[in-house]
């Protein structure tokens, strides 16, 4: 994942209600009307939160074969586990990091 995915995936899951689709869609897909639902949001306001999830590429969507107008959005699993895969690398850096801080804390210690 470029540092420019990364960085749109972060922001599409900044806002709250945003999350609670992307967990709401790792259970099961919805429709749009359900999120809404779910959500406490209104149908205009997760028109616009799909909107950006989309275009960030962590939902898809598909149209219902009975009605065109109708659409159930899914999960990208991708764009989770590339995020996942980076908050993994920060962690491992980090927990280098520490282990070599407490290793020198522990020689200082001994002296």
């Amino acid at each position: 994942m470029t540092e420019e995915q990364v960085d749109t995936a972060f922001a599409a899951l900044a806002d709250p209600t945003r999350r609670r689709v992307v967990q709401l869609l790792g259970e099961r897909p919805y429709r749009a009307g359900q999120l809404a639902e779910a959500t406490g949001t209104t149908a205009p306001a997760m028109s616009r939160h799909l909107r950006v999830l989309l275009n960030a590429g962590l939902v898809t969507d598909e149209r219902v074969e009975a009605d065109a107008r109708h659409r159930v959005f899914h999960l990208n699993p991708q764009p989770v586990e590339a995020v996942q895969a980076w908050l993994d690398q920060v962690q491992a850096h980090w927990n280098e990091q520490l282990g070599s801080f407490k290793r020198h804390v522990e020689r200082r210690a001994k002296k």
